[in-house]
C-alpha cells in the first residue's frame, strides 16, 4: 500500500530552552553579564583563530535549522526533510521565529564581547579586526550566510558604529581588515539583502534567508531596526526577489546539507565553544536565569539600553552632532 501520510505536526514551542539548558560553564541560576563569565566568554573567542571560529558557529546554525542531524523521525514529523524546506511553509513558523532569536543574541553577544572590553582602543580595534575576519571565513569558507549577515550586524549596530576612536585605531594598525569590511564585506551584504546574487549554491551552507522570514513573520520581528533590506526605492522588487529565492531554498535543502557536511568533515569541536555559539547559552548569558524567559520585545529592549550604555562609557560623545542627537532621543 506505500507509505501511510503523516500529518506534519505543528511546532509551537521554541527549540530553545534556556530554563533547563544543561550547561558547561553556566550555574543552575545566573544573574545576567556576569563578569566571570563574559570573561570566560571573552577567553574562549580569542583562544582560536577565526576560522575555527567560523566552524563552530556554522556547526551549531546548521544543527538549529536542520541543516544537519535531521533524523528519519524529524523529517516525517516536519513533513518535509529539511529545514530550509520547512521554513518556507505555514507550519514552519516556530523554526522561523527561533532563527530570528538566534540571529539577534548572536548579533547581541557579540557587540557585548567588543563593547564589554575594559582595554585600550588598540584591544578594541584587535577584536573588531578578529569579528571581521570571523565575518571573512563565514562568508568566503564556510558559505554560511545566515551567521555572516548576524556577525555584520553587531558590527554595524549605532553603539559600536560610533566608536571612532575604535575605528581609527583599525584603519590605521589593521588596515587590511579595515578596507575588507568596507570595501568586499559591506557591499556584499547590501546585495545579499537587496535579493541579488548571493554566494555560489556550490559553496553554501546556510543561505540567506533573514530578510524572507523576517517577511514572513514581520509581526514578531524585533521592532528595532530598519527591515534588513535597507529602505530601498525598489521595495517590492526586492520583497519578491526574497519569496522567488525561496523556492531555491526550499528546493537545495539536500545540496546545503551535503555542502556542510563536507565543510565539517574531521571537525573537531570544542564543547565549551559550541556552547558559547548556542542560544540557550546566549540567552542566559545576557538576560540571567530569570530573564531570559521574558518576553522577546521587553528583553531586546533593555538590552539597547545596556549597549548603548557600555558603548558610552568607552567613548564618551564628544561630537555636538552626537549630543544633539542624543538629546533628541530622550525628548
Amino acid at each position: 500500500m506505500g507509505k501511510t501520510f503523516t500529518v506534519p505536526i505543528v511546532e509551537v514551542t521554541s527549540s530553545f530552552n534556556p530554563a533547563t539548558f544543561q550547561s558547561l560553564l553556566i550555574p543552575r541560576d545566573n544573574r545576567p553579564l556576569e563578569v566571570g563569565l563574559l570573561r570566560k566568554v571573552k577567553e574562549l573567542l580569542a583562544e582560536v583563530d577565526a576560522r575555527t571560529l567560523a566552524r563552530h558557529v556554522t556547526k551549531v546554525d546548521c544543527l538549529v535549522a536542520r541543516i544537519l542531524g535531521v533524523t528519519k523521525e524529524m523529517q516525517t514529523l516536519m513533513g518535509v526533510r529539511w529545514g530550509m524546506e520547512l521554513l518556507t511553509l505555514p507550519h514552519g513558523r516556530q523554526l522561523r521565529l527561533d532563527l530570528l532569536e538566534r540571529f539577534h543574541t548572536m548579533s547581541i553577544m557579540l557587540a557585548v564581547d567588543i563593547l564589554g572590553s575594559t582595554g585600550s582602543a588598540e584591544e578594541r580595534a584587535a577584536l573588531l579586526h578578529k569579528t571581521i575576519q570571523l565575518a571573512a571565513e563565514l562568508r568566503g569558507t564556510m558559505g554560511n550566510m545566515f551567521s555572516f549577515a548576524a556577525v555584520m550586524g553587531a558590527l554595524d549596530m549605532a553603539q559600536i558604529s560610533r566608536l571612532e576612536q575604535t575605528w581609527v585605531t583599525l584603519r590605521q594598525r589593521h588596515t587590511e581588515g579595515a578596507i575588507l569590511y568596507e570595501k568586499k564585506l559591506k557591499p556584499f551584504l547590501k546585495s545579499l539583502n537587496e535579493g541579488k546574487e548571493g554566494p555560489p549554491l556550490s559553496n553554501t551552507t546556510f543561505p540567506h534567508v533573514l530578510p524572507l522570514i523576517t517577511l514572513l513573520e514581520s509581526d514578531s520581528a524585533p521592532p528595532e531596526g530598519p527591515e534588513p533590506w535597507g529602505s530601498t526605492e525598489h521595495g517590492v522588487e526586492v520583497v519578491l526577489a526574497h519569496l522567488e529565492a525561496a523556492r531555491t531554498v526550499a528546493h537545495h535543502g539536500g545540496l546545503y546539507h551535503t555542502n556542510a557536511e563536507v565543510k565539517l568533515q574531521g571537525f573537531q569541536a570544542r564543547p565549551e565553544l559550541l556552547e558559547v555559539f548556542s542560544t540557550e547559552f546566549q540567552m542566559r548569558l545576557l538576560w540571567g536565569s530569570q530573564g531570559a524567559s521574558s518576553s522577546q520585545a521587553r528583553r531586546y529592549e533593555k538590552f539597547d539600553k545596556v549597549l548603548t550604555a557600555l558603548s558610552h562609557k568607552l567613548e564618551p560623545a564628544v561630537r555636538s552632532s552626537e549630543l544633539l542627537e542624543h538629546h533628541h532621543h530622550h525628548h
